[in-house]
């Protein structure tokens, strides 16, 4: 993996963090994209190292996303303005059920989680090496009936869709797309209503056949492999990474 290029977007915590740095574990060169706290997204450029890995402000979701990204990734030293891995990781879980669910808040996750990693893609193609990665985090709820977050599931099977299609039409340059499912993972997106609660998790573990709730790490190295040459004759596909849920 020396002398490959990577973006994660999201990744100053979490799976994107865990993410990033697994890849960078792996001799990648690292761009950490974040939204709002600088210093968790340095801290990750550190631990990496300074020399192969770099944080961009990326504030998704808003026209012009995609085009601001990849300006700020060309500009800097390490790039060379090509990019071998591309990780759509950030998104976000807000949702509703169909009664409680408003106008805005059904533009703003579908903008955030399904037209940033398409117009990313669409704008990073012309960067992307051949025999390049295009790696989207998608979710269990994208194949488990979930009404209390509609929306958020209906984005997730849309970016499953959307891989596919890449997976198709890029082929010819040996280019792999696949998407990776996590079901409930311990992240700070979970922490209010998952930490300090025995019995929610407790409950989260039951859902699973493996019987835990899962890490960060677990969804990491699954992308680690994807990325790597090992998982050269995969593409097209929605990894699940839920632990068995739903079974």
């Amino acid at each position: 993996m020396d002398n490959k290029i990577a973006l994660v977007t999201g990744g100053s915590r979490g799976i994107g963090r865990a993410i990033a740095e697994r890849l960078g574990r792996d001799g990648v060169t690292v761009a950490v994209t974040y939204s709002r706290d600088k210093d968790a997204a340095e801290d990750v450029v550190a631990r990496i190292g300074h020399d192969r890995a770099f944080a961009i402000q990326a504030t998704l979701g808003t026209h012009g996303d995609a085009a601001a990204l990849w300006s700020a990734f060309d500009a800097h030293p390490l790039t060379g303005g090509v990019v071998d891995i591309i990780v759509n990781n950030a998104g976000i879980g807000r949702s509703a059920d169909l009664q409680r669910l408003t106008e805005a808040q059904f533009d703003e996750i579908f903008a955030v989680n399904v037209r940033a990693p398409f117009f990313i893609v669409a704008e990073g193609l012309r960067r992307l090496r051949d025999g390049g990665r295009i790696i989207n985090i998608s979710s269990g709820a994208a194949r488990l009936a979930m009404p209390d977050a509609i929306a958020y599931g209906s984005t997730k099977g849309a970016l499953d869709t959307f891989t596919l299609n890449l997976a198709k039409s890029l082929g010819g340059r040996g280019i792999t797309a696949n998407s990776v499912a996590p079901g409930i993972v311990d992240t700070d997106v979970n922490a209010d209503w998952l930490r300090d609660n025995p019995q929610a998790e407790a409950h989260a573990a039951s859902l699973a056949a493996l019987g835990r709730v899962g890490q960060p790490d677990d969804i990491a190295d699954i992308v680690g492999f994807l990325a790597s040459d090992d998982a050269r004759w995969v593409t097209g596909r929605v990894i699940d990474a839920t632990g068995g849920a739903g079974l």
